[in-house]
């Protein structure tokens, strides 16, 4: 979730206006950049709890060693700091804690992995001494919703108290996920429509190759991802796989109009988050909404406003890959090598649209209802998920190839879909391996997994 930013404050006349400004995004082919967002479950030593925001050893002491340690400029929720920026990148809070880093745009996953070993190697040089560390799981192993403790920004609070009337999982998704994203650039109208599709079709495919969730407070509960299982059910309203996507005339205008289709959260004026709980966007354009009667909505609250729909893949100025679990440095790596690879070479984009084509739309929708469960071993027709990850795959492997991104080694990018390969032909994901040492040297004690899967 976005951390309070620069305010837009051009009118909006009509529903292009929101159009052209989702469009301005398009960018040269050669200005494409790759964003790595993810996050973390904070944990204390040796007791493996999650940390509260205050005290000498929480996460606000963190952020302020962080500050000295990078000279970053904070970001405040009233007088708070619940985040960090710097040379592009920044450091954010989700609600119960979770550390997530945000990664500059950057030009090659080489750039990718340099940042993410620099975010790891900070953690490690300052968390220590606050008896802190950090596991990228996809959900909680092991901590109640009551367990968790709630962050300082003014958007959390009117969340908590409206998820529960829209869905039975919101707090769940709240406050005990972690996800990783890739967030892509598009050249033009027609290219954003069809990396959207590409992207939406193989979500459940990533759910399954990325699930690292499978357990639930302490135990395992026959789920693979239990993040993916709260997105079944936080607010449908405003997430999932939107059908408007795959109609024909589909486009920027099409999902501008679905975004006021969402109900509102928020309006962010002047520091302070007010409460627009339910309320109808189209309503504050036309200066209707009671919370600021005759006050007309911005460009800046559209912003914040698509910043509050959580489609799989969420359209902004640029594209959101959602669907995946955190997880290792390598499968953080392995999520935007995948999508870089489909999405940023055209022969590779081709291939995969007309892959994702075979897949009907109510297809999709079961899929990813199935996913959460059954992971890789999901059925698709004659066969599961793996047989299609060995595909999409070898697709990713060939955009990479095109790419031609060397190191100084002079190494091109392939080699960080070597974990997604590696499940394709048969090896178990980061939730089997869980399960296998949870069942075995773990001997039913799911705390070992803090340690194990630290940063």
């Amino acid at each position: 979730m976005s951390n309070p930013g620069d305010a837009d404050n051009r009118p909006i006349g009509s529903v292009r206006d929101l159009a052209a400004y989702l469009a301005s995004g398009c960018k040269p082919r050669a200005s494409f950049r790759i964003g790595t967002e993810h996050e973390a479950f904070g944990f204390t030593r040796p007791d493996c709890r999650p940390p509260a925001y205050e005290g000498p050893a929480g996460i606000q002491a963190l952020l302020g060693r962080m500050r000295e340690e990078t000279g970053a400029e904070p970001i405040l929720d009233g007088e708070n700091v619940i985040g960090l920026k710097w040379r592009g990148a920044s450091i954010s809070l989700e609600p119960g804690g979770q550390f997530e880093l945000s990664g500059a745009p950057l030009e090659t996953l080489h750039q990718t992995k340099a940042e993410l070993d620099a975010h790891i190697a900070r953690l490690h040089k300052l968390a220590p001494a606050l008896g802190l560390g950090f596991a990228p799981l996809g959900f909680h192993p092991q901590a109640t919703r009551a367990d968790m403790p709630m962050m300082p920004k003014g958007r959390y609070q009117l969340m908590r108290a409206y998820m529960p009337t829209v869905g039975s999982r919101g707090l769940d998704m709240m406050f005990r996920t972690c996800t990783v994203q890739a967030n892509l650039d598009f050249a033009s109208e027609a290219d954003m429509v069809k990396k959207l599709r590409v992207a939406s079709t193989f979500q459940p495919l990533a759910t399954a190759l990325f699930a690292n969730s499978p357990f639930y407070e302490g135990k395992p509960n026959g789920y693979l991802s239990n993040r993916a299982l709260a997105w079944t059910d936080t607010d449908n309203a405003r997430s999932g796989i939107p059908a408007v996507i795959f109609e024909d005339g589909f486009g920027f205008e099409r999902y501008a109009e679905w975004l006021l289709d969402v109900p509102m959260y928020f309006v962010y004026r002047d520091g302070h988050y007010i409460d627009a709980l339910g309320k109808s966007f189209r309503d504050f354009m036309a200066g209707r909404l009671e919370a600021l009667p005759g006050a007309r909505a911005t460009v800046g609250d559209f912003a914040d406003h698509a910043t509050t729909a959580f489609p799989d893949v969420r359209l902004k100025t640029y594209l959101e890959t959602r669907g995946a679990d955190a997880g290792s440095p390598a499968m953080m790596l392995a999520q935007s090598a995948l999508w870089t690879g489909l999405l940023y070479d055209e022969t590779a984009l081709n291939a995969a649209y007309e892959l994702s084509r075979t897949i009907p739309y109510p297809t999709l929708l079961g899929l990813r209802a199935e996913v959460p469960r059954t992971g890789i071993n999901t059925p698709l027709g004659a066969q599961t998920l793996r047989a299609l990850a060995a595909e999409v795959v070898a697709i990713a492997q060939a955009g990479l190839r095109a790419r031609d991104r060397q190191d100084e080694q002079g190494r091109d990018e392939q080699s960080y879909l070597d974990p997604l390969a590696e499940i394709a032909a048969g090896a178990p994901t980061q939730a089997e391996h869980w399960l296998a040492l949870y069942h075995g040297a773990w001997q039913g004690e799911v705390r070992h997994i803090f340690e194990a899967g630290a940063l």
